[in-house]
């Protein structure tokens, strides 16, 4: 607000007024990356089904201008470059046929595509490349890696999540405790935020280690809450819980692409997240995994103990056909199946596109302006009276996304009112709205214009 504030200032502009938002998009350093993305048009977001081109009546109604797409905590838009790249993939396959796995026209060799998708991947989370691997989607990579990491023993039999866990969080924790012999009623330990209060305080999670960490064998917490949007301490909690002799691991679900992560440095032991939130690799995208380089070598316990299949053997004896199991370098080793080179495609294209912002740094700072710019906005322009934020103020405790909880009365009118306007966000019953301007392609006005939508229908 400070940054926002002193702009205000210099250019004589409120804080309110539309025209302080189109200065700060022409101001805007990545303001150029929007033209990256396709963006649907208010015709097409606001259609009944059948055409995608949404014609009708709502072209009569200006429905040819683009939408207000705030919405990429779910789905992200799609980078032009994820077209082009799958199209490039699917003229070597007409062309080309099986020759594509090792002869390819643009360089990019099938049986080679993990290792380029890893190194532009491993930037955004902050990992070496060797520590990052592609596969699956995310829940199965959820399992995968708690088959490695997740070793009850002794009074170390707990895995720990939030009470409010994404559900296929929760799912794959009841269903490792049971397949490992226990019982989820007491295996399963929830982290519960204090009453009356929606997020989770750092300092009750530590507490809830120090207690209990003896008992608890892996910490699998969310690097955003899905629902309220919270960014966890995620170096101190980490740090907390290795003290206490817990492995962790977490959902970056939420947090890939969004926030600036450092899991090498932190020394997380294993992670997790799906690329089709804020890494817009389309709908249900290949999932990604994380897992330290200190658990590579085959003497490792994890290493001991992962699930292997033909993919995780190492790539210059691989079709020597042995039977005999050579583990590749790093993560790799802990892949099970062939990239599917399609969807791997579509992400690639996306991490170019990250490439040529100048990777998390940048994206982050403009994030924090934005988000603070929505959260000023909801606050002066609807009120306290009519809505809640329900995601902390600090912007080291979220990401992009603000979670807004309105009244019942209201809800389903202003979320009606935000769709047929082109305001492409969602919902999560009973009466929480989550906006999340996203700083590869949102500007600040999607921001203003969201805001104005809600202020005129309440």
């Amino acid at each position: 607000m400070d940054t926002l504030e002193a702009i205000a200032r210099e250019t004589g502009l409120g804080l309110d007024d539309a025209a302080f938002a189109a200065a700060m998009d022409a101001r805007d350093p990545l303001r150029a990356m929007r033209d990256e993305f396709a963006l649907p048009t208010v015709a097409q977001v606001t259609a009944d089904g059948g055409s995608s081109s949404g014609s009708g009546s709502s072209d009569e109604a200006g429905g040819s201008e683009p939408c207000t797409y705030l919405c990429g905590n779910s789905l992200g838009l799609m980078p032009l470059a994820a077209r082009r790249v799958v199209d490039e993939e699917m003229d070597m396959w007409a062309g080309r046929g099986v020759v594509g796995h090792h002869r390819h026209a643009q360089g990019r060799a099938w049986i080679a595509y993990r290792t380029r998708v890893a190194e532009l991947m491993a930037p955004l989370v902050g990992a070496q490349a060797d520590e990052v691997g592609v596969m699956n989607t995310l829940t199965v990579n959820v399992h995968l890696m708690l088959a490695a990491f997740y070793r009850p023993q002794g009074r170390r039999t707990r895995i720990l999540i939030e009470a409010r866990a994404f559900p296929s969080d929760h799912y794959a924790a009841e269903s490792q405790v049971r397949w490992h012999g226990g019982d989820p009623a007491s295996d399963v330990m929830l982290a519960t935020p204090r009453p009356g209060e929606d997020t989770l305080r750092t300092d009750d999670v530590l507490q809830l280690l120090a207690d209990h960490g003896d008992t608890i064998a892996v910490v699998m917490l969310s690097g955003v809450q899905y629902y309220t949007g919270q960014a966890f301490d995620m170096p101190r909690i980490t740090a907390a819980a290795q003290a206490q002799g817990c492995v962790v691991g977490w959902d970056l679900a939420h947090a890939a692409g969004n926030l600036d992560l450092a899991l090498h440095d932190w020394g997380v032991d294993f992670a997790c997240w799906c690329t089709y939130k804020y890494i817009n690799s389309g709908p249900g995208g290949i999932g990604a995994f994380f897992v330290h380089s200190r658990h590579h070598d085959a003497g490792a316990a994890a290493a001991e103990r992962r699930l292997t299949g033909w993919w995780g053997h190492r790539a210059e004896t691989r079709f020597e056909m042995t039977n005999r199991f050579e583990p590749a370098v790093g993560a790799a080793a802990f892949e099970v199946s062939n990239t599917p080179i399609l969807p791997a495609a579509a992400l690639l294209g996306s991490l170019e596109v990250f490439a040529r912002a100048g990777g998390m740094g940048p994206l982050r700072a403009k994030s924090e302006l934005l988000t603070a710019y929505l959260e000023h906005l909801l606050n002066e322009r609807v009120g306290p009276k009519r809505m809640r934020i329900i995601t902390p103020s600090d912007p080291t405790q979220r990401g992009a996304q603000l979670s807004v909880v309105f009244s019942e009365s209201y809800f389903a009118r202003v979320f009606a009112a935000l769709s047929a306007a082109g305001v492409v966000c969602d919902e999560r019953k009973p009466n929480c709205i989550r906006i999340a301007p996203v700083p590869l392609y949102n500007t600040y006005a999607d921001v203003w214009r969201c805001v104005e939508v809600i202020r005129d229908v309440l």
